[in-house]
């Protein structure tokens, strides 16, 4: 049996009595410290701190290094200045997902890339399979901590530790060189909640430093740890996709409504041609919102359906879908055929061998501020 990876972090986890940790990826890491229900509302409502250290990093670098992601990312690179981050997505040729990352200008010729943990080395083969001679590509993934504090009260809470101004940091920005707790560190207001809040990238030996100054600081202040079970509820409720769910080798970021982030007009990029062919013919498939009132709740590959008949065929499947803590909806997100993805389209979604009704509605199913 393969032994599980661990965060910098994991020696913390035993500090929290109801903490329970799962096989994620590879990763033997919390899914609940206190309850998935807690933990979100603390998130929507004062605050809360995710250790994220399984996510990889990679630095690219060189004299070509913005043309060299200019062509491997949907993105338009050219348009980030030193000290701005955005997202992005990597396609295979034929405009399947090879992954979704941040993508952060550390310097004129130098980037930082944050990919998804179960994707680090498929990535990185990526990536230096296309390498163009000058350009260096490292992979500091076990080097690197990744904290998030995430929630209404986050700024408060980091504004106890540090004198970087993060007031006037917008979102999607960065700062370099912070003091942290007496560490330095990379600080960016960034993350996966639906709310505001930071991303916090430390070098792993400081991690359990810049942990425990962040707990001790938020502690009056309500600030709980987060677990997955959470991270994955408050994502969705904001409709951020998870990489595998919403986003894979064979569904595009067009068909998974993350059009904004593909720049066509850019020039050519890996995948650019078939994403172009896509738009130019309409989307087979669209990812939508669905709601279903009555008790049934959908979950991950739930085939749907366009008619409750016996001998229906499915029109596509659940990628996503809960209870939403937030408004106790009964949601999910489907990839569907395009034909029957208009708004307020009544659609069955079938569940233990019944077929529930379900309306197509609007997403994201909760923006900030909603019960702030």
């Amino acid at each position: 049996m393969t032994e599980l990876l661990r965060t910098p972090l994991f020696p913390v986890y035993s500090s929290f009595p109801g903490a329970r940790c799962i096989d994620f990826g590879g990763w033997e890491l919390p899914v609940q410290f206190s309850g998935i229900l807690k933990e979100h509302e603390a998130v929507r409502t004062k605050a809360g701190l995710f250790d994220v250290s399984h996510m990889g990093e990679f630095l690219v670098s060189g004299p070509g290094a913005e043309s060299f992601l200019q062509r491997m990312l949907t993105n338009d690179v050219s348009r980030l200045s030193v000290g701005a981050a955005q997202y992005t997505i990597m396609c295979y040729e034929n405009g399947g997902t090879v992954d979704d990352l941040l993508v952060y200008k550390l310097a004129d010729e130098q980037f930082m890339l944050v990919v998804n943990a179960s994707n680090i080395d498929k990535d990185f083969n990526w990536l230096q399979e296309h390498l163009e001679d000058g350009i260096t590509l490292v992979n500091v993934s076990e080097k690197t901590a990744l904290l998030a504090l995430q929630g209404p009260l986050a700024a408060e809470i980091l504004a106890g530790l540090t004198d970087a101004p993060l007031a006037s940091l917008p979102s999607f920005h960065f700062l370099q060189n912070v003091s942290l707790s007496g560490v330095t560190a990379l600080l960016s207001r960034t993350g996966y909640t639906g709310e505001d809040g930071f991303e916090i990238y430390c070098s792993a030996k400081d991690a359990v430093t810049v942990w425990n100054g962040l707990m001790a600081a938020g502690e009056p202040l309500g600030l709980q740890p987060i677990g997955l079970g959470a991270r994955d509820t408050l994502r969705f409720e904001a409709r951020l996709p998870l990489y595998g769910q919403e986003l894979s080798a064979s569904i595009s970021p067009l068909e998974a409504g993350l059009g904004f982030f593909v720049k066509l007009d850019k020039g050519d990029f890996v995948g650019r041609e078939a994403l172009a062919k896509q738009k130019e013919d309409g989307m087979r498939r669209r990812t939508v919102g669905l709601e279903i009132a009555e008790r049934g709740i959908p979950r991950s590959h739930y085939p749907v359906f366009a008619d409750a008949g016996a001998a229906a065929e499915p029109i596509g499947e659940i990628t996503t879908g809960m209870q939403s803590p937030t408004s106790k909806r009964n949601l999910g997100l489907a990839l569907i055929d395009s034909a029957f993805a208009a708004q307020d389209a009544k659609l069955w979604v079938e569940i233990r061998g019944k077929k529930f009704e379900a309306a197509v509605v609007k997403t994201p199913f909760y923006k900030r501020g909603d019960i702030n």
